[in-house]
């Protein structure tokens, strides 16, 4: 069973940075990309970016594009999501989601979203001064 588990989470000033980690176990497949995506109180889920285990190729939105990195570790079988430059408007539960029907990045609007078969419970980021 594929499993997803988030860290990093926490309170940073705006103008602050935080690199949360999305830890990635259980795949039968060298063909898979995880995502991260965002849900703030009393708004929709809003994806921020993908990578492909299979060649790193990624996605950003266009409201992250530029703060945010993506990376993975395949040996530690961890994604990654530096978010640098953070706005109180970044303030939401991150998510990481696993994609396995292949290696290539889903959309990032709600459609998109539910390609994402594995989900994790979640991690707090608050976005403060």
């Amino acid at each position: 069973q594929v499993q997803v588990v988030e860290s990093g989470g926490g309170l940073v000033q705006p103008g602050g940075s935080l690199r949360l980690s999305c830890a990635a176990s259980g795949f039968t497949s060298d063909y898979y990309a995880i995502g991260w995506f965002r849900q703030a109180p009393g708004k929709e889920r809003e994806g921020a970016s993908c990578i492909s285990s299979y060649d790193g190729s990624t996605i950003y939105a266009d409201s992250v594009k530029g703060r945010f990195t993506i990376s993975r570790d395949n040996a530690k079988n961890t994604v990654y999501l530096q978010m640098n430059s953070l706005k109180p408007e970044d303030t939401a539960v991150y998510y990481c989601a696993a994609h396995t029907w292949g290696s290539s990045c889903p959309r990032l609007d709600s459609d998109g979203a539910g390609e994402y078969d594995f989900w994790g419970q979640g991690t707090q980021v608050t976005v403060s001064s």
